[in-house]
């Protein structure tokens, strides 16, 4: 028997679909050596790219462990809006970028955003990295 869910007050927004994503940072690496940039340009969109450069140039681990929280999170989206890596949901079209405070927030791309605006609310995602491992979660609202 289920328990029915508690009416929402006032149409707030509800958890419409979690998703999470653990991955070995020597993963990413292997493919990184096998098949240079072209494997980052091949998973990250425009923005998430010219970062990956950066923290590359400066520190080449950084940069994997960048790639590599980015692969997990963009796993964790497709898992929470239910579509996996099929389209619309495309690696370059879902990004995660750092707000000014350093948050991490979920940008889309078209045809994957207007496909996303029209079934859900806001998306929340959060990534985290240690040595050899990273992890991705991302929650997805209801529409209001």
């Amino acid at each position: 028997m289920t328990t029915p869910e508690p009416p929402r007050a006032g149409g707030a927004p509800a958890i419409a679909g979690i998703g999470t994503d653990l991955l070995r940072v020597d993963r990413i690496a292997r493919a990184l050596d096998r098949h240079g940039e072209r494997f980052a340009q091949k998973i990250l969109g425009p923005d998430e790219l010219r970062k990956f450069r950066e923290r590359r140039a400066r520190d080449a681990g950084r940069g994997v462990r960048f790639l590599a929280t980015r692969f997990a999170a963009k796993e964790a989206f497709s898992k929470a809006v239910g579509l996996g890596m099929r389209l619309p949901m495309t690696w370059t079209r879902m990004q995660t970028l750092n707000a000014p405070g350093g948050r991490p927030v979920v940008v889309l791309a078209e045809p994957l955003k207007s496909w996303y605006e029209a079934r859900f609310g806001a998306a929340h995602v959060s990534v985290s990295d240690e040595c050899d491992m990273v992890a991705a979660y991302v929650v997805v609202e209801t529409k209001s």
